[in-house]
This record gives structure tokens, sequence and C-alpha cells, in this order.
């Protein structure tokens, strides 16, 4: 079930709230149609970034099907399903093609994570959507990504692929070729996207492409046409950036990052804490010295 479409850099896209922690639709739309305009390859819905695990089911829904009216097919969308209980992954995943999604996906169970609860917990949510593609989101380290693939593979039809977010890229290339080409794989962690897309993969899905995505697609031209080197200056320069983010906090620093780029998206939702009132100029100093609006712009 991997697709050529799946390609190039993916958001994984910021939820924007409400002042009471709910779904902001009008500035989802915003977001949405300003990502599509900086050329990027696909969206990724409800993950980590788009704080999924603390929005209700008809909250997520809502997310869900924002998204698909702006995008209105002219990019592909996957949406993360993943969830406590895994009827609520079920629920979620024939919603998510309901609405017209080209594929789901869900981390680990945060809960009951032996080896085979973990694959009866992803058995069950692909089953529900048998003509969807499934994509597990993997932790690299976490687990043996390789060996849970290799299980997936025999219970699970309609596995497209994974995304992975770790930075153990001899783990990542193994995934890679487990799927004999015929898998989409996704890097994950933003910090070496150019180092993954060396080892194959095609696309990645991350945080800081809600902020900088131009910088993403670059990157995955250049490896594409051979230049390496542009794409390791391009991936140290947004490095500088990441590291800026993760010093203020990254959900509450994504937040005022996207304020500064004309989209009030509220604040990161409780558990996650807002960046402090006292800590905006010192963030937004760095972010300069970072080379941030450049970056942005591209």
């Amino acid at each position: 079930m991997a697709t050529e479409r799946f390609r190039g850099g993916w958001p994984a896209v910021v939820t924007p709230a409400t002042p009471d922690g709910g779904v902001d639709v009008a500035m989802t739309g915003q977001l949405t149609e300003t990502l599509i305009g900086k050329g990027i390859g696909g969206l990724y819905l409800c993950g980590s970034t788009g704080e999924g695990v603390f929005l209700s089911v008809a909250e997520r829904k809502q997310v869900t099907e924002t998204v698909m009216a702006q995008v209105a097919g002219r990019i592909p969308v996957i949406v993360h399903v993943g969830a406590v209980a895994t009827r609520h992954g079920v629920e979620l995943a024939r919603h998510a093609r309901d609405a017209g999604a080209d594929g789901v996906a869900s981390i680990l169970p945060p809960f009951g994570r032996g080896p085979e609860e973990t694959l009866t917990h992803y058995e069950t949510i692909a089953a529900a959507v048998p003509d969807v593609g499934f994509y597990p989101y993997l932790f690299g380290g976490e687990v043996d990504a390789v060996s849970l693939m290799q299980e997936l593979q025999h219970r699970v039809p309609n596995l497209a692929g994974a995304k992975y977010t770790g930075p153990n890229l001899y783990e990542l290339e193994a995934v890679i070729l487990l799927g004999e080409g015929a898998w989409s794989i996704f890097s994950g962690m933003d910090e070496v996207c150019a180092y993954a897309a060396m080892v194959g993969t095609t696309a990645n899905i991350g945080t800081t492409l809600n902020l900088m995505p131009g910088v993403y697609r670059e990157i995955h031209a250049s490896v594409e046409s051979g230049d390496f080197v542009r794409a390791r200056d391009l991936q140290v320069r947004a490095n500088h950036v990441t590291r800026v983010l993760h010093r203020f906090g990254v959900f509450g620093a994504l937040f005022e990052a996207l304020r500064l780029l004309g989209m009030d998206c509220g604040e990161a939702r409780m558990p996650r804490s807002p960046l402090a009132a006292g800590k905006r100029m010192a963030f937004r100093d760095a972010l300069a010295e970072a080379g941030f609006e450049e970056l942005s712009k591209m």
C-alpha cells in the first residue's frame, strides 16, 4: 500500500486551541491552508504534536473533518488514531477512513504494553479499516522496531509502513529494507531528517514543520538530487532553531513561535505548559539569533 504520493515534509500539525482547550476550527483551517501553500508533502493529524491524546474523541473527529474539508484532496493526509482504549482507536480509524484519510497511524498502547498486547492493539485497529493503509508509530530504542514490524507483517494485511522517531539510523534502515520497497517509512525525528533521507526515507513527519516546512521540503529535494552537502547545511540550520525550542520547552515555545508567524493557535493543552510571559522576549531573541525568520520564509 505504499504510495509515491507520500513524499517530502509532512507537518505533525498543531491543533489550535480555544481558551478552554477546545478546537479552534477557524485557525485549524487557516493553519492548514498556510502549510499547503509552503509546498508540504502531506499532513499528519492528532499525533503527539497535535495533542490528540489530550482531546476527546469528538474533538479529534472535528479536527479530521475540518482539515479534510480544507485540504479537499490536494495533498494526502494520515490521521493518528492511537488512544488509551483500543475501542477508541477503532472508532477514530473508521471515522478517518470515512472522512477520506489516506492512512491511519497509532502510537504504541500507553498501558498494557507487553508484546502480545501491543500486537493485538495494532491488529485490532488496522482490521477495522482493511481498505486503508496502517502505520504504526515507532519510537526508536523503546521497542525492537524490526521485530515488531516483522510480526505485524504476518498479522496486519494493510500494514503500509511506519513512522519511526529516533536517532538510530541503523535500525531505521533495517525497517526500510524489511519492507522491500513496498512500504512508506517516515522519519519522525526532525533533527535527523536529512540523514534519514540518505538511508532511504522519502518523507518525514515532525513538529518544527509547523514553523519552517520549506526547509524540510528543500532537504528532501537536495537529497533526491544528490546534493548531500546542501541537505546537511539545511539540517544544521534547522537544528539551531530546534535547539532553541528545546531550551525554552518545546510545546509552549512552539505556540509562541506560531504567534510570531501571525497564527495565534492559543496555548499548549494541560498538562503541557505555556511559555512563561517573562521568557517571551528572550525566546524571540534566541530565535532571531538562530536565523528563524529566514528559515520560516522558505
